[in-house]
């Protein structure tokens, strides 16, 4: 039985283990929940790509030694920053909320995880899917310390995977695709009082950047995703003042919708740069493809029903930013994520999640393992 009290305590506890990223150090709460799952009964082991920052993967066997369930939330938070008006590792509650970095993203989600698989195992419940409980690293930060590893290395190999890393019971089905990119503009110095001397490169820059910002992308519409986007993260050029910059760096977001080609958009990119620099080069950081799940699918409406059922909200949706799931569709591994946290409280200061959320969170998982796990 799902111990309400018993929850808020855990949820609490892992928000006072900091696990911020960067730096990245998910050692200590790494241990606390390996401890966790060992008490809950789970066959529990660690794999770490980097000193000090482990992923537990925890199994809970069932019957059948073919199918198996992954369920799984990360243990990093993006850092607390400044400007709280609570203290962001207390797990302060407050009118019903608990209080503190990762309340929402997703250290309630990873408490519910925890409370779910110890429910089941006192109440002896019998399934025949294997459920395999991997709390990853680095997942702030891109995931190569995490789920990519995992899966690359095939330590990870669920036949299904619901990863429990979004917000009020809604089941994220889709997702845009990412590429991320610098765009390093060179010109010609010359003294400040003197630019018609130099080519500046920030000025390259400037309009590059506002071409870019303007142009418009050739995109089907999808119903659960807004069109593709453009944000400019981090600019910088120049050496002096009174120097015309023969230099100028800036990084690019761009995010697309399935059906877009990273081949065409990088094209586009290049012909937008060309026709203000004669001298650039574009760097690829990193690419993210797009993905999408039938939403008729049988995970998709088992965890959806329960979602509706016990807390009569959820619904699907797309996600304009990139999780996870499009890891495992990459591999043939139906994926899905789902979340008990609270809207607009993810990377925020005074983040925070509704108890009532992540009990009836740990009810709705609960009942939907008992029935898509029961054949």
């Amino acid at each position: 039985m799902i111990n309400k009290d018993r929850l808020v305590r855990l949820t609490q506890k892992v928000i006072q283990i900091n696990s911020e990223n960067p730096p990245g150090n998910e050692f200590q709460l790494a241990q606390f929940v390996a401890k966790e799952l060992h008490r809950c009964g789970l066959e529990v082991k660690s794999y770490q790509f980097a000193k000090r920052r482990p992923n537990v993967i925890g199994i809970l066997k069932g019957e059948s030694q073919k199918d198996s369930l992954l369920l799984s939330p990360h243990l990093d938070t993006v850092p607390a920053g400044k400007g709280w008006k609570i203290n962001p590792f207390s797990g302060r509650i407050i009118d019903g909320k608990i209080y503190g970095r990762g309340a929402t993203d997703c250290k309630g989600n990873l408490a519910v995880g925890i409370e779910v698989l110890r429910s089941l195992t006192e109440d002896r419940v019998k399934l025949k899917r294997d459920i395999i409980f991997a709390a990853t690293a680095d997942e702030e930060a891109g995931s190569g310390l995490g789920i990519i590893p995992l899966l690359e290395k095939a330590i990870l190999k669920p036949s299904a995977a619901v990863i429990l890393d979004s917000e009020e019971f809604n089941i994220i089905i889709a997702q845009k695709g990412l590429i991320h990119f610098k765009v390093k503009i060179f010109g010609k110095k010359a003294h400040g009082a003197y630019p018609q001397l130099g080519k500046n490169a920030i000025e390259f820059a400037a309009k590059i950047i506002n071409d870019l910002e303007n142009h418009k992308f050739k995109f089907r519409r999808h119903p659960l995703l807004k069109g593709p986007t453009i944000n400019i993260g981090t600019i910088k050029g120049g050496d002096k003042v009174n120097m015309v910059a023969d230099y100028c760096e800036f990084e690019v977001d761009l995010r697309f919708l399935p059906g877009m080609k990273v081949n065409d958009i990088l094209r586009q990119i290049k012909n937008i740069i060309r026709k203000r620099a004669s001298r650039f080069k574009l760097v690829i950081d990193g690419i993210q493809q797009p993905c999408e799940m039938d939403k008729n699918h049988l995970l998709v409406k088992a965890l959806l029903g329960a979602n509706q059922r016990i807390a009569n909200k959820g619904a699907l949706k797309g996600s304009e930013g990139a999780t996870v799931i499009s890891f495992f569709l990459e591999k043939g591994i139906p994926a899905l994520a789902t979340g008990f946290g609270k809207e607009g409280m993810a990377h925020v200061t005074d983040e925070c999640v509704q108890i009532k959320d992540l009990y009836l969170g740990a009810l709705a998982l609960e009942g939907f393992i008992k029935k898509f796990c029961a054949n």
